[in-house]
């Protein structure tokens, strides 16, 4: 396990920039990972690279070649990365963008009538998009009802809207609300086994840094990724259409290639910078298990990440040494339980008595970077129906180590005993 090799967890700490300081604000430590990961150095290094590029591609000389081949390369990591033999991976605008445009081409591309169904646990990007192109072509909008108690939408949740006229599906595989993942493969199958022919979209922008990622298994038509939630930077999203879904009509050039999913001159750095994602993802894999091959080091990695963060998450809830866990403090409700073994990386958290916007202030205090949610367009989908106004959400990764753990929940406890003694901020 990484937190038990401390070479390994300093090795890994090193390759990421502002791992213990805020360039801003000073040391702290950072808990805020599901708004945007920390950032690879060498991504950083690839990005000032290519942006001092002036070649574009498709030239006879070498610079447009090397632009070409870092395309390419990029397209090739990535489909390793999503294990994806087939389909078209193509970047867009960001994660939203591309969940858009996926959503887009298969209402539009689906036989007429019929219904699109999605859930209540989407993240807007999804969520919107299918209300949009429901109204555009006249559908139904179905949604399947998450359960606040577990955080998560069930298979059994999608069956209850189950009909033979499916056109489109969304599934989201990671709430950034809750924390709590989705059975992706088992819900999608079920879609299929009910409507052959529906195009099924997921959201994968907040599992893809936490764990496993085999599109291959899941029987999808379209997949999508923010490359910032997954140690890269801002300003790109990564996505994936199958064979089915490209061979429909979508938006391209006149007389351009009939499978092409991007307009215009493609940014050769984004693809470069994924391919830096990937190969942190094989170093990582080469350091926690034999494999020998990319793929295997890819999971081995994606396994590692997924066991370093339970054993956060255990300590946060349980306690370390003689710190109390969450479960131990006083007033703390935590969304989708402490138990729960499908969290990844993210607990979502409210204490009785101190309005989150003041216990968000609290913890930056104490030199722990974490982030209000609100009951908005955002997060209202989760917060109204618990009837909260707004939560804390604490999003950790693999980089985090259990001394930032014990910081956190020694700030936790303090903001606890301070509304206990009436001295917290109103």
């Amino acid at each position: 396990m990484i937190r038990d090799n401390a070479a390994l967890q300093s090795a890994i700490r090193e390759r990421f920039l502002h791992v213990e300081t805020c360039p801003f604000e000073g040391p702290r430590v950072f808990f805020e990972s599901a708004g945007g990961a920390l950032t690879l150095k060498s991504v950083a290094q690839t990005s000032f690279d290519y942006a001092t590029y002036p070649d574009n591609q498709g030239r006879d000389n070498a610079a447009s070649r090397a632009m070409m081949a870092a395309i390419d390369k990029g397209r090739e990591d990535a489909r390793l990365f999503f294990n994806a033999p087939t389909g078209q991976v193509f970047v867009g605008e960001s994660g939203t963008e591309v969940l858009f445009r996926l959503v887009r081409t298969a209402a539009l591309a689906a036989a007429p009538g019929g219904a699109m169904l999605g859930s209540t646990l989407e993240h807007p990007a999804s969520r919107s998009a299918m209300a949009r192109w429901a109204e555009v072509t006249q559908r139904p909008h179905l949604l399947a009802e998450h359960d606040d108690a577990t955080g998560t939408v069930t298979a059994q949740a999608y069956r209850v809207h189950f009909r033979a006229d499916l056109r489109v599906a969304t599934i989201v595989q990671t709430s950034p609300v809750t924390g709590i993942g989705v059975e992706v493969a088992r819900i999608a199958e079920e879609i299929r086994n009910a409507a052959p022919d529906c195009f099924i979209i997921v959201d994968g922008i907040q599992h893809a840094s936490h764990g496993h990622i085999d599109i291959a298994a899941y029987g999808i038509d379209g997949y999508a990724v923010s490359p910032y939630k997954v140690f890269s930077r801002h300003g790109y999203g990564i996505g994936w259409a199958s064979d089915r879904l490209t061979a429909t009509t979508k938006e391209t050039l006149i007389g351009g290639p009939a499978e092409n999913w991007e307009q215009g001159t493609r940014d050769a750095g984004s693809y470069a910078t994924f391919s830096d994602v990937v190969a942190y993802f094989e170093w990582l894999g080469s350091r926690v298990s034999d494999a020998t091959d990319r793929r295997g080091r890819i999971e081995a990695a994606a396994k590692a990440i997924h066991d370093q963060e339970a054993a956060l998450g255990d300590a946060i809830f349980n306690g370390t040494g003689n710190h109390p866990g969450l479960s131990r403090i006083p007033g703390v409700t935590i969304i989708g339980g402490a138990d729960n073994p499908r969290r990844e990386g993210v607990v979502s958290l409210a204490l009785d008595g101190m309005p989150a916007a003041d216990l968000v202030a609290h913890l930056r205090e104490a030199g722990v970077r974490t982030h209000i949610r609100r009951d908005d367009h955002y997060c209202g989908n989760v917060l109204g129906s618990l009837g909260l106004e707004s939560c804390v959400r604490v999003s950790y990764s693999h980089y985090n180590t259990l001394a930032e753990v014990v910081k956190f929940l020694e700030a936790m406890q303090t903001a606890s005993v301070r509304v206990e003694s009436g001295t917290a901020r109103k």
